[in-house]
């Protein structure tokens, strides 16, 4: 059961690392030259949005089955 939960807890991670890396930076849009993207913002808004509730549920989930792993080697 442990090692169930421990390679459940592997896969979250990567997924948690993949969704934070995949999301644009908040400050692509300032600066000189911002505006030049606003073309494509509406898409980009739809596909943050959806990263960022990807990356809320995949860290509450990695944080439950962390602390199971934890409860259970205690």
């Amino acid at each position: 059961m442990l090692t169930v939960l421990m390679v459940i807890d592997a896969l979250v991670a990567i997924v948690l690392i993949g969704s934070v890396l995949a999301q644009s930076p908040k400050s692509a849009g300032m600066g000189l030259g911002g505006g030049s993207d606003t073309v494509f913002s509406s898409s980009a808004r739809g596909m943050d949005a959806l990263l960022a509730r990807v990356t809320v549920v995949f860290a509450i989930l990695f944080a439950i089955v962390t602390l199971f792993i934890a409860k259970m080697t205690m």
